[in-house]
């Protein structure tokens, strides 16, 4: 029996051939003036992308449209283990991230892109590969590539635990007004439209979003963001898009609250201790795509982007531990530009009668930064503890073969080069931290991936792959620093699809990741803190499709152990992830979705004397096409219900001295963000 996949590449590139010919046969001939013209419809060619390891995923916008609105980050739970909470006693900030045994914090070792443009920010005030997804709007994604590990030569800096590819669309059939309220004073409204649809392809999307969250100090957080994109064909082989971004948004925080005064009575759940937290961001953005396909089975891609953001954040954590007079409330600044892009060329040939396809590329990237911290009181700055201008330049060359020996074994592999020049200038000399100095530092990292079969609809993924993510630029050029720090994975796992194509997925992957010695500034400091080696490895198991007629689930589980080598755990590491939705389309344009999300118990210091609680949360949304007959276009209403059964959970959560205004010393504890409570949100859309 031949290979279900081989048939369906068979049967795309026969079509290809086949209008391919078609069209240059009809353009070979000379052409009758007097020969009425015909109208050839456009035919579209859809194949099944071929995967390089089990744990890869692309994750659907009819998906991603029935996460409740508010936070961008909460896409991410579609992705097995994946889990993003709110780090600040409200929205406002990057949110906090958990994958395959990381807390990444805010984004160090998960790779964020949209549109290939990378999103994570080195040396960054806050913590190196700060990524804050509150400047996507939702429902501009087409989808989400989701690569685990660092098996891709495409992918480089951040990259370890694995990397995150936002793709946005480049127009709508329909355009859309919609208005969402809600508890808390919440407000969201979206306006999003293609005027032109043909051979110039544009989308146009604007949102505002206003909410005060349940906290005692309203979280006053509002957010504009506006996108815009031309897509284009300059001749019949090549497309060509530029699209532009900006966000502007504006927040109060609580804080991370400690639990002694909450249990004591002292303080409300959603109560805070420094009333004067928030912040405010902004971020414009810049991004050209080109690519043109070549008559000889060659592509050749091309993309550049320009970046400036700034923020300004104003944070308390240990109250009165170190100042007890004014408080140990601190603000840091980030002002930066970032430019860069890649270029390549891809190409299939035929060596030996082996189909190859082999990618040469190059990337570079500019990180032009200056940041500060220092202390405050009621955000009025109080002294400055770094002040920096810091320059990240990186060259990545890489080059990337698959190949199809037989017609049951796929290889895929490459070599990607990473070459880092790190420049820092010291902008304050009574500083108590003055990081100042030039350093260079390069890395060579494999990848190869083998993927066997299918067999009765199931193949075998093995995998191997070397990533890293840069450390701060800070901390890179003390003397003796590793401004690189080295990742290796490794993955076995499986896919199948037993019941066909349209039938449900199953998924099962077993991985390792090795990571080296690390150098981190720790930017709520301004200090430089050295960790050593870890250990990551775990279980996956996932399945998603379509069980029977309207009934469509998707569902995880993932098991990890992470721990430094001297035994150690990891603080905040995750052991135990599961997320399940049954989403039912219902007769009459009803659409329901169940979902659950849960995080198991996690150490919260090395020695696993502290733990945070376990939590499950289930959210219920609903959309509804409206049986309303309009002059023009349709009504769609919808309903979203986080926290369906009002769990009482938390979010961020920590370990650490702090100091009340009415103790005599610190003391160790427990500090968290609560999880929001039931909240319940609703709207109405009109597409036109």
């Amino acid at each position: 029996m031949k290979p279900l996949l081989s048939k369906r590449w068979l049967f795309v590139t026969l079509w290809v051939c086949l209008v391919s010919a078609l069209y240059w046969g009809d353009s070979a001939s000379a052409h009758d003036p007097d020969e009425p013209e015909l109208e050839v419809p456009e035919v579209a060619v859809l194949g099944e992308k071929p995967v390089a390891a089990s744990s890869q995923q692309f994750i659907p916008d009819k998906e991603i449209l029935l996460q409740p609105q508010g936070r961008p980050a909460q896409i991410l739970r579609l992705i097995p283990g994946f889990v993003a909470v709110e780090h600040s006693g409200g929205a406002g900030k990057a949110d906090q991230y958990f994958l395959r045994g990381f807390d990444a914090d805010h984004g160090t070792d998960v790779g964020f892109f949209l549109d290939g443009m990378p999103i994570n920010l080195r040396t960054h005030a806050h913590g190196q590969g700060y990524t804050d997804l509150n400047f996507i709007i939702p429902e501009t994604i087409e989808g989400v590539d989701v690569h685990k590990g660092s098996y891709l030569p495409e992918y480089g800096d951040f990259a370890t635990a694995g990397a995150v590819n936002f793709r946005t669309r480049n127009m709508v059939k329909e355009g859309v007004i919609q208005g969402t309220g809600g508890e808390y004073s919440t407000q969201r409204y979206l306006l999003m439209f293609s005027p032109t649809k043909d051979r110039v392809r544009t989308l146009f999307a604007a949102e505002g979003f206003y909410t005060n969250g349940p906290y005692l100090n309203d979280n006053q957080y509002y957010r504009t963001n506006l996108l815009g994109k031309v897509t284009t064909n300059l001749t019949g082989r090549d497309e060509v898009s530029f699209k532009a971004t900006f966000l502007h948004s504006k927040w109060d925080g609580s804080g991370e609250i400690p639990f002694r005064a909450v249990s004591a009575g002292l303080l409300d759940r959603f109560g805070s201790i420094n009333p004067y937290e928030g912040g405010n961001t902004l971020r414009t953005t810049g991004n050209l795509n080109y690519h043109y396909d070549t008559t000889t089975g060659g592509q050749l891609f091309a993309n550049a982007y320009g970046q400036y953001y700034r923020l300004d954040l104003f944070t308390d954590f240990t109250f009165f531990l170190n100042d007890p007079v004014n408080g140990d409330g601190f603000a840091q600044f980030d002002r930066r530009a970032i430019y860069g892009g890649d270029l390549g060329f891809k190409q299939r040939i035929e060596l030996l009668g082996l189909p190859i396809v082999g990618t040469v590329g190059f990337q570079t990237r500019v990180d032009d930064v200056h940041t500060k911290l220092g202390t405050q009181t009621l955000r009025t700055p109080t002294g400055i503890t770094i002040d920096s201008d810091a320059r990240s330049i990186s060259y990545s060359p890489f080059v990337k073969a698959e190949v199809q020996p037989f017609s049951w074994l796929r290889l895929s592999g490459g070599v990607r080069g990473e070459f880092f020049t790190f420049d820092v200038s010291n902008r304050c000399t009574t500083c108590a931290e003055q990081p100042d100095g030039r350093k260079g530092s390069g890395i060579v990292l494999p990848k190869m991936s083998m993927i066997l079969g299918p067999w009765a609809r199931t193949e075998f993924f093995v995998n191997y792959g070397e990533g890293f993510h840069s450390n701060d630029a800070r901390s890179a050029v003390a003397i003796g620093a590793s401004p690189l720090a080295r990742a290796r994975s490794y993955e076995v796992g499986v896919r199948s699809r037993p019941w066909g194509p349209e039938g449900l997925e199953l998924i099962a992957t077993v991985w390792r990741l090795d990571l080296k010695s690390e150098l981190v500034l720790v930017g709520d400091e301004g200090t430089t803190e050295i960790r050593g080696a870890t250990r990551r490895q775990g279980v996956e198991v996932a399945a998603r499709g379509k069980v029977w007629g309207p009934l469509y689930i998707n569902g995880s589980f993932t098991w990890t152990h992470a721990e430094f080598r001297n035994g150690d755990a990891i603080p905040l590491a995750p052991e135990y992830t599961a997320y399940g939705a049954a989403i039912l389309q219902w007769p009459e344009g009803l659409t329901s979705q169940l979902q659950a999300t849960y995080l198991g118990v996690r150490p919260l210091i090395e020695d696993r004397s502290i733990t945070s609680p376990s939590w499950i949360t289930f959210d219920l949304s609903e959309r509804y096409r409206v049986p309303v007959k309009l002059p023009h276009g349709r009504l769609e209403a919808f309903l979203f219900v986080q926290n369906l059964f009002n769990t009482k959970w938390e979010q961020a959560i920590f370990a650490f001295e702090s100091r009340l205004r009415n103790e005599a010393t610190g003391v160790n504890d427990i500090h968290f963000v609560p999880g929001n409570p039931r909240t319940v949100m609703a709207g109405v859309a009109w597409y036109f």
